[in-house]
C-alpha cells in the first residue's frame, strides 16, 4: 500500500512509518518544518513539506496521489493553546479528509485520544478540555463522511519500550500505552479493512496487536465505514 502519514514529525509518526516500511509499504510523510525531513526519510519514508494551517485542500491532495490510505498523526503539541488544538487537531484532520476525498484515497485512520467524545471531568485543566473538543469534532467530522474510516484512542501516552501486549476494544478502562504499541496498532489497523467503521479504545494489556485486531474483526469488524 501506499500511505500518508500527516504529522509525520510527531513520535507516533515516526515509529509508524519506520514499521511500515519495514513491511514494504510506500510512505509519505507530511511535516510542516523542512528542517525534520532528514529525520523522516531515516524511517524509509519521502517527505513532504505541507503546513496543514495554511494549505488548502487541492494543496494537500496532491502530497496524496496515489495513496490508498491515510492516518491523521498530528497535534499541535504541548504547549499550544485552545486555538492551535482547534486550527491542528480538528482542522488539520478535516483538512487530510478533504484532500483524501479529493485524492481518492479511501483509507482513513484517525488518532484521536482517550476521552474524545465524552464530557471532561469537572475541574480539566481548560487547554486539554479544548484538546479533547478538538478530538471530538474530528471525529465527528470523518464519521459523516463516504470515506473508510477507523478512529483510535489510545491512552496516556509513554515512552517505554513496546512490549506488543495490548488491550484494544471500543470501550477499555483508563490506561496508558507506549507510543512504540500505538504505532504497531495502526500498522495492523491499516492492514485490516474490516476494522473500517469502528472507533476503538487502546491501552496495554494482554494481547499482541496482531491478535487484538484479527479478534476485533471476528467480533466486531463490519469492513465498512462511510456516511
Amino acid at each position: 500500500m501506499k500511505i500518508a502519514i500527516a504529522g509525520g514529525h510527531g513520535q507516533i509518526a515516526l515509529r509508524l512509518s519506520r514499521l511500515l516500511t519495514d513491511r514494504g509499504h510506500e510512505v509519505v510523510s507530511l511535516v510542516r518544518n523542512p528542517d525534520h525531513t532528514a529525520d523522516v526519510e531515516a524511517t524509509g519514508a519521502t517527505a513532504a513539506v505541507c503546513d496543514l494551517e495554511t494549505a488548502t485542500a487541492d494543496d494537500l491532495a496532491a502530497h496524496l496521489t496515489g495513496a490508498d490510505a491515510v492516518v491523521f498523526a498530528a497535534g499541535a503539541g504541548p504547549g499550544s493553546g485552545p486555538e492551535r488544538k482547534d486550527t491542528v487537531d480538528r482542522g488539520g484532520a478535516v483538512l487530510l479528509a478533504d484532500a483524501a476525498e479529493i485524492a481518492g484515497a479511501r483509507r482513513y485512520v484517525l488518532v484521536s485520544s482517550m476521552g474524545a467524545g465524552s464530557e471532561p471531568p469537572a475541574g480539566t485543566d481548560e487547554t486539554f478540555v479544548a484538546y479533547l473538543d478538538a478530538k471530538t469534532a474530528a471525529e465527528e467530522d470523518l464519521r459523516a463522511r463516504d470515506l473508510d474510516w477507523t478512529v483510535l484512542r489510545p491512552g496516556g501516552l509513554t515512552d517505554d519500550a513496546g512490549a506488543d501486549r495490548v488491550r484494544l476494544q471500543p470501550s477499555v478502562p483508563q490506561g496508558e500505552i507506549p507510543r512504540d504499541d500505538v504505532a504497531l496498532v495502526l500498522t495492523h489497523l491499516l492492514e485490516e479493512p474490516r476494522t473500517a467503521g469502528l472507533v476503538l479504545e487502546l491501552v496495554g494489556g494482554d494481547w499482541p496487536a496482531d491478535a487484538a485486531v484479527a479478534d476485533l474483526v471476528r467480533t466486531h469488524g463490519t469492513g465498512n465505514a462511510g456516511a
